[in-house]
C-alpha cells in the first residue's frame, strides 16, 4: 500500500544542511496499522509528512497504492491527498465552524458534492465517532477526546485509503486514549483503512499496532511485528522505549542477578502459552529450583502474553530449559544488556493475571 525506498531529507541548518531522515526504507502492507516509534527529534513527524507529500523527499521515492507519486503536483497531488485523511496532535480545528461544518469542510473543498450529500455524509461519520449529539456544538465547547473525534471523522470525510494519525492521542489522558485508540482499530477492522500511527509511546504501538518501526536519529533501527519488537528488543532505542512504557523504569539490577547464582533465563510465553502452568510443572519433573526476579504480564493487541526473569538452579537445568522449549516458550540466556530489560517487581497490571505458576 505504501512504500518508501531509499528516503532521505535534509533542512537548512545554521552550519549547513541537517539530515532529518537518513535513508528509509519501509513498506506498509494494506489493511494494518503500522506504528512508528522514537524518540522526540527521531524524525517521525517528517517521515510521516512525506506520504502525503506535505514534505518532500531530498531524495528517495515514494509509493502509495503501487503508484510512484514523489513528484506529483496539480490535480494528482490532490487526489492523492484527498486518499490520505491525517489526524493531528493538536486536533487543528476550524473554531469558527461547528463540529458538522468541520467535518463537511474536506467535502465542500473538493466540489463534488450536493449540500444534501454532503449532510448524510457528515451525519454517517459523526455516528461512527459518536458525536452525533455534538454536531452543533463549536469546538470550544468540547473535551480532548471529542475534539480528536472530530478530527478523526473529518479525515475519515472523503473516504481515503490511508489514515496518517500524528501523535493524535499525546494531548489525552490515558482514559481518553484508550477509547481512541478503540476507534482506531475500529475503523481500521470495519473500514479497511490502512493507519499509519506515530507515537513515541510504546503503550500505544502495543495495544494498536500489527507492526512497528522503531526510528533512531532519522534511521530505522528495528522493525517487524509488534509482538517481536516489544518482548525481544534488539537495538539500545527500542530497549530504552520498552523501559521507559514500565512503571519504574523497567530495569534489574545485575549485581544481584549475578549472586543469586544458576541459569538466569528470560521466559516468554504468548497466546495459549500464557495460560498454562508449565513452569511449575517443568521444575518437578527436573528437579529444579526456581525465582522470578521480575516480570510483566498483558496483551498486545488480542493476544495475552507472559515475560519473566527466571533464576534456574538444580538438578536438571539443561533438562528444564529444554521442556521449556518444546513447549512452546521462548528462552533466551541471559546475562548482558537485555537481562536488565525487566522491571525488578511486576507492573500494575493492565489486563486481567495471567496464570502462570
Amino acid at each position: 500500500m505504501i512504500r518508501l525506498e531509499g528516503i532521505t531529507k535534509s533542512f537548512a541548518g545554521k552550519d549547513g544542511s541537517v539530515a532529518a531522515l537518513d535513508g528509509i526504507d519501509l513498506t506498509v502492507a494494506k489493511g494494518e496499522i503500522f506504528g512508528i516509534i522514537g524518540s522526540s527529534g527521531a524524525g517521525k513527524s517528517t517521515l510521516v509528512r512525506l506520504i502525503n507529500l506535505l514534505e518532500r523527499p531530498t531524495s528517495g521515492e515514494v509509493f502509495v497504492g503501487g503508484a510512484r507519486v514523489t513528484d506529483a503536483k496539480g490535480e494528482r497531488l490532490r487526489e492523492l491527498r484527498r486518499s490520505i485523511g491525517m489526524v493531528f496532535q493538536h486536533f487543528n480545528l476550524l473554531s469558527a465552524r461547528t463540529v458538522a461544518s468541520n467535518v463537511a469542510y474536506p467535502l465542500e473543498l473538493t466540489g463534488q458534492y450536493g449540500k444534501i450529500e454532503i449532510a448524510e455524509r457528515v451525519a454517517a461519520l459523526l455516528a461512527r465517532v459518536g458525536l452525533t449529539e455534538h454536531a452543533h456544538k463549536y469546538p470550544r465547547q468540547l473535551s480532548g477526546g471529542q475534539k480528536q473525534r472530530v478530527g478523526i471523522a473529518r479525515a475519515l470525510a472523503c473516504e481515503p485509503q490511508v489514515l496518517l494519525c500524528d501523535e493524535a492521542t499525546s494531548a489525552l489522558d490515558p482514559q481518553t486514549t484508550g477509547s481512541v485508540l478503540d476507534l482506531l482499530r475500529q475503523i481500521n477492522r470495519e473500514l479497511g483503512v490502512t493507519i499509519v500511527l506515530i507515537t513515541h509511546e510504546m503503550d500505544v504501538i502495543r495495544r494498536t499496532c500489527d507492526r512497528v518501526a522503531v526510528l533512531d536519529r532519522g534511521r530505522v533501527v528495528e522493525e517487524g511485528p509488534v509482538t517481536d519488537v516489544f518482548l525481544h528488543p534488539r537495538h539500545p532505542a527500542t530497549l530504552r522505549l520498552v523501559r521507559e512504557a514500565e512503571p519504574d523504569g523497567g530495569s534489574l539490577d545485575a549485581i544481584a542477578v549475578s549472586d543469586l547464582g544458576g541459569r538466569t533465563v528470560r521466559l516468554t510465553f504468548t497466546g495459549p502459552t500464557a495460560h498454562k502452568p508449565m513452569l511449575g510443572r517443568i521444575a518437578r519433573e527436573n528437579l529444579i529450583d526456581y525465582s522470578i526476579l521480575g516480570g510483566r504480564i498483558g496483551h498486545i493487541r488480542e493476544t495475552p502474553y507472559a515475560q519473566f526473569v527466571v533464576s534456574l538452579s538444580g538438578r536438571d537445568v539443561a533438562g528444564a530449559i529444554a521442556g521449556l522449549r518444546a513447549s512452546g516458550v521462548d528462552v533466551e540466556l541471559q546475562g548482558g544488556a537485555l537481562a536488565e530489560s525487566l522491571p525488578v517487581v511486576p507492573p500494575r497490571l493492565q489486563e486481567r493475571p495471567l496464570h502462570v505458576v
